[in-house]
Formats: structure tokens, sequence, C-alpha cells
């Protein structure tokens, strides 16, 4: 996919991009907020931003979006009050100090739908654990807000696809926090790959982590500063410990992604990363593998994938990614693309080649994208099916048994047991 072309806001008013508007797939009149592209832009003219979830991801996030161009960040929420207080306060000396101590502006709250209802929010970034994803993504959908959401993506393959139904159907732009599509070195890569530098492809080595161990953990005292039962939101009860929510710094590291109410393990937390760049260097964008086949000790020593095109995939040694052709080898991961032959990696590639979408910047990217009301370079559907190869691996380390796909359908073909694990029970009220 070629990079959207994008427009100032002078052009955009002037009707100078009928052209590019044309090329929406959704339609959607933009908010006056949503057209600014300047730090000093005014108020009315910026792109309003509220944040759910304050956590040690969220810090990351709000430092990146409070110095991008043309945003201002009103609210943030989170069922922690010290995260709460903590991201809070990150908002306010950030522009207290470009304003002389005059800025005192960012509201908190421990539900999110109280950031949904202000009609004066244009955007939210969502940094919950995965539980969370799927009501938050819907609700915000529905709200009629733009959407930037951490990966993993969903908590299901069920969840990833309505969540692709909610933002389509309200028309809204929405960017998974797969940062790596912004990385030269991946782009690259897959560029590479995908122009036949190293021949016929044939397999794709990931190297991440594996299944959700789901270890006991003992019930322990809530502490009073946590609301444990929105915490928990759509999860099924369970009591509290301090390794699922830990509040010792922002560094602190919570283990929930290694219990499968919460997450999906290393399968989902580097696979997000890692199979995304996998299918990204495959062509794969709307698509996947169409078999799945667990180690079992015997002929399959790591768990392999299937594609139509006879490409193989395995979760085995790699540092990051590592793309195998019948004349050599890419193999890319953060600052880091090795290839052999190894002059390949300065290869130019030429303007009649397949050109990737190129952004520099994911968060910028999802901020232009607000404005142009076109596709950012990792959109929900590209999302959806990343996460969906992690949660397939899941499922097939947890029936211990190969498994037939099919990715137009998104269901597994004559596997009743595999299909019940598409999705999970919800707590009420919560549902999608």
């Amino acid at each position: 996919m070629m990079k959207t072309r994008r427009v100032n806001r002078r052009q955009f008013i002037s009707g100078a991009v009928s052209a590019a508007v044309a090329t929406v797939t959704f339609p959607h009149i933009v908010p006056a907020s949503a057209l600014g592209g300047t730090a000093n832009a005014a108020a009315s003219e910026r792109i309003t931003l509220g944040f759910i979830g304050a956590g040690k991801q969220s810090k990351h996030l709000m430092r990146s979006f409070l110095n991008s161009p043309g945003t201002h960040v009103v609210a943030a929420c989170d069922v922690d009050r010290l995260k709460l207080e903590r991201g809070k306060k990150m908002v306010e000396d950030y522009y207290a100090g470009r304003s002389g101590g005059a800025y005192k502006g960012c509201d908190t709250y421990g539900d999110f739908r109280r950031v949904l209802a202000r009609d004066d929010i244009d955007a939210v970034v969502i940094s919950t654990p995965d539980h969370w994803h799927a009501v938050t993504v819907i609700q915000s959908a529905e709200a009629g807000k733009d959407i930037y959401c951490e990966k993993p993506l969903s908590q299901t393959i069920a969840e990833a696809r309505a969540m692709v139904n909610a933002v389509r159907r309200y028309g809204r732009v929405f960017q998974t926090g797969s940062m790596q599509r912004s990385d030269w070195h991946f782009r690259l890569g897959c560029e590479l790959v995908l122009n036949g530098y190293i021949g016929e492809l044939k397999h794709v080595t990931v190297g991440i982590g594996g299944p959700p161990a789901d270890e006991p953990l003992p019930a322990e005292p809530v502490p009073d500063y946590l609301d444990w039962d929105m915490w928990l939101g759509p999860a099924l009860w369970r009591p509290y410990n301090s390794e699922l929510s830990p509040h010792l710094s922002y560094d602190g590291f919570p283990h929930w992604r290694n219990h499968s109410r919460f997450g999906g393990g290393g399968m989902t937390d580097w696979g997000a990363h890692h199979f995304d760049i996998a299918q990204w260097g495959m062509g794969m964008d709307e698509s996947g593998p169409v078999e799945i086949v667990p180690p079992d000790g015997k002929d399959y020593e790591v768990l392999t994938y299937r594609y139509a095109s006879g490409v193989t995939m395995t979760r085995d040694k790699a540092n990051g990614v590592l793309f195998t052709g019948t004349r050599g080898e890419v193999e890319t991961n953060r600052s880091h693309l090795r290839t052999v032959p190894e002059g390949l990696k300065d290869q130019q590639i030429g303007p009649n080649e397949i050109h990737l979408y190129e952004s520099r910047n994911h968060y910028v990217d999802w901020l232009d994208a607000i404005r142009t009301r076109s596709k950012p370079i990792c959109d929900i559907e590209t999302g959806c099916r990343s996460v969906t190869v992690c949660h397939l691996g899941n499922i097939a380390y947890k029936l211990g048994r190969p498994l037939k796909w099919d990715p137009r359908r998104e269901v597994f073909i004559g596997d009743a047991e595999a299909n019940r694990l598409l999705s999970r029970p919800m707590r009420s009220p919560w549902h999608i």
C-alpha cells in the first residue's frame, strides 16, 4: 500500500483536496478541533485527547502525544488513583512549563465512560490491560471518538473482528500501537522480501515468548487506591493479587499478561509486534495462515504455521523476525537489519517496485490521519489480522493438536471445540 497523500488545513478548507477526500473509505465530517497542525495552534484547532489508562505504558504515550504538534491533552482515566494522579501531574507539569504555571486543566476520572461523554474530546488513547480493549474501543467508536489503542488489539479473535466492525460502522480513524511499522528497519526489510530480493520466500522465523502460564496467585487485600472490580471489568472475577496490578513505580512490571483471563502471554505481547511484521513482509495484512501445528515432540519441535502460498512460519530462535528465501535472508528487529548477502541491506528500492506505507512517527501518523480522514499505517484491520495469528497459536497450544483455519471466514474448519475458543464469557454488565 502506498502512503496516503497528506494535506494541510488550508488545502482542506479551500477544497483543493477533493481528489484525496474522494479516496477515503468512510464518510466523516472533520471537527474544527481536528484541523490543527502546529504546536501553537488556537485551542479550537487542536486535536483534544483523553487517555483511558494511566499506567506504565501510558507514561510513554502521554509524553509522545504531549510533544506531538497540534494536540491538547484534557483528560485521563484510570482505576488506580495513584497512577491517575501521576498521569495528571505529568500533563499539567508539561503545560505549566509552557504557560507560566497557568495551565491546570487535565481532568481525571475513574470510569472511562465519563471521558467518552465529553463532547470536547476528539480522540482517545487506550492503554488498559488487554482484557479491556474491546469494550473501550467499541464504546469509543460509538461515542464518535477517533482511537489509538495499544497492542495487542484484543483478548480474543471474535473481539478483534467486533472492534473492526464498530470502527468501520462509525467511521473512526484507528491506529493500532504496533509502532514497529513506523521503524524504517522493518519497512525496508519487508520491502526487500516483497520485491523478491531474497528470491522466493520459503520460511519466516519469529522470536517471541510463549503462551500464558496461569500460575496460581493467592488472594491479597485490595489497596484503598484501587477499584479492583473495575480493573477486572469484563474478565471473570478473581481475588486481587499485586502481581496483576502492582503499584511500585511507573517502571513496576505487571504480570497480568501471563494469566489468560487478562492477556495472552508472550504470544500476544511481543507476538503482536513480530507476527505483525511477519504478516507485513508476507503481504498478509488482510489474511492469515491456513494451518497451525503445535509442537508434538516428534515431527514438530516448535509451533508452526502454514500459509496457502506454501510459506511456513515458526515461533523459534530469531533476533526479531527472520525471512528466509531461496537466494538470501532478511532479519530485522528494533534498530537492527541483517541481510544475506550482506550488501542487500543497502539496496535502494526502485520507483516501479513495491513501496510500503512510510511512517516516521507512529503517533504523528495517527494525528495526520485524523486530519485527513485516512487510514494510518496500522489500521484496525491490520491489528485484527496480526493479533489473530497470536491467538491462533495460543489456541493450538491449549488444545495440543493441529488446527485448520479459514482466514476469510475466520473460523476453524470442522472443529467445534476450537471455535468455542474464538470468544470468551464476559461479566455483566460488560459486553460487545
